[in-house]
């Protein structure tokens, strides 16, 4: 066996260079995932979860009351949304995702401070994404801290017991913070993009590299109508794979199915065609199987960070939050969490589900226009 020749392997690898140069696409990526790593790990992503969208449900209506309102506000850990008249107005704005969290200030309130008695409030927080909680009952009970010692501090120096504020945190949908809960119905949305994206992306690529292109081109079909077909069998598919995380999830994890489950399935058509959609579209791109790999990969890692599967949305900066809206995924994970830890109904969803209808028809549109009956 000869020893391995420094000259030859020089060869070979400034052939490999030259070939990797022609493709501008591998190289574009090589170049922007990194880039995107960066930004999105470094800036984009933030486990302190600050701007948490409130409700007050006051039945107190006084100044202490609405001190105390302003005061959490003010921390930036809240953002109050809106007022709440009862408990199922809260109820409403939790299936919704209008809001994660509600202070509950009951009568007596401010008279109870007043006397120096101790004073009690209510803090319900979603348990659905678990990694709000601390954030949401840690902040509350340290602000009900310092203005009970700051009241305390002035009653103190005239010899009155100091007064207390309790919290009283209750964590609706996912009371015992179980991470399955709130991972697995997550994980279909996941699964159902990686794979639904990577299965349709090499579908126009694959046609042109065994050479039965030319076929499609001189047949009566229409765009639209290539694009509906080459989407239309893989959601049978993608509702076979779904059909397994739930039931895997169901009775392995113990997640529970608070929702109507025909709603879910019939709301995930609009996201399962919507990643089909898209995965023909980088088809359409790409000029070989391995370039429309690279991006099905490249698309999934915003989805991931993104989306609000593993990360908080409201700790992203707005500008995130803003790109996060174009992604189908951000919008399925709010339906599958409020349908099956909620119990949400349509109407609480219609939101979610026009923004997927949108994202499904602007991208059917597009990948109807760039596929042309010709050759590429």
């Amino acid at each position: 066996m000869r020893l391995p020749h420094l000259g030859r392997i020089l060869v070979v690898a400034h052939k490999e260079l030259l070939q990797l140069r022609r493709d501008r696409l591998t190289i574009g990526m090589m170049v922007a995932l990194p880039l995107m790593q960066l930004v999105l790990f470094g800036y984009a992503i933030d486990t302190d979860v600050r701007h948490l969208p409130t409700v007050v449900y006051d039945t107190d209506r006084s100044a202490a009351s609405r001190d105390l309102a302003r005061r959490l506000e003010v921390t930036g850990y809240y953002d109050l949304v809106d007022h709440a008249r009862d408990y199922a107005d809260i109820q409403a704005a939790f299936r919704s995702g209008k809001a994660g969290v509600a202070l509950v200030i009951p009568a007596r309130y401010g008279a109870d401070l007043a006397r120096g008695r101790a004073a009690h409030v209510q803090l319900l927080v979603d348990g659905s994404d678990p990694q709000t909680v601390a954030s949401a009952s840690t902040t509350a009970a340290s602000v009900t801290g310092q203005l009970a010692a700051q009241r305390g501090a002035a009653r103190l120096a005239t010899g009155v017991r100091p007064q207390t504020i309790d919290v009283a945190t209750s964590i609706l949908y996912n009371p015992d913070l179980r991470t399955a809960v709130y991972i697995v119905p997550g994980l279909v949305g996941v699964i159902l993009t990686l794979t639904m994206v990577m299965f349709t992306s090499m579908a126009i690529v694959r046609e042109r590299e065994r050479g039965t292109l030319e076929q499609l081109i001189v047949s009566p079909v229409q765009s639209v109508e290539l694009v509906i077909g080459k989407i239309a069998p893989y959601i049978l598919i993608g509702y076979v794979q779904m059909t397994l995380i739930l039931v895997v999830g169901t009775q392995l994890f113990d997640v529970p199915l608070a929702g109507s489950l025909p709603l879910l399935y019939l709301l995930a058509s609009l996201f399962i065609a919507g990643n089909l959609a898209l995965g023909l579209l980088f088809s359409t791109l790409a000029r070989t199987q391995q370039q429309a790999m690279q991006m099905s990969f490249f698309f999934l890692l915003p989805n991931i960070l993104l989306s609000g599967f593993m990360f908080p949305f409201a700790g992203m900066p707005r500008f995130a939050q803003i790109l996060s809206t174009g992604l189908p995924l951000t919008h399925f994970l709010r339906i599958i969490r409020g349908i099956v830890l909620k119990g949400s109904g349509f109407a609480e969803l219609a939101p979610e589900v026009l923004a997927l209808a949108i994202i499904l028809t602007a991208l059917v549109v597009l990948t109807s226009l760039r596929f042309r009956k010709k050759l590429g």
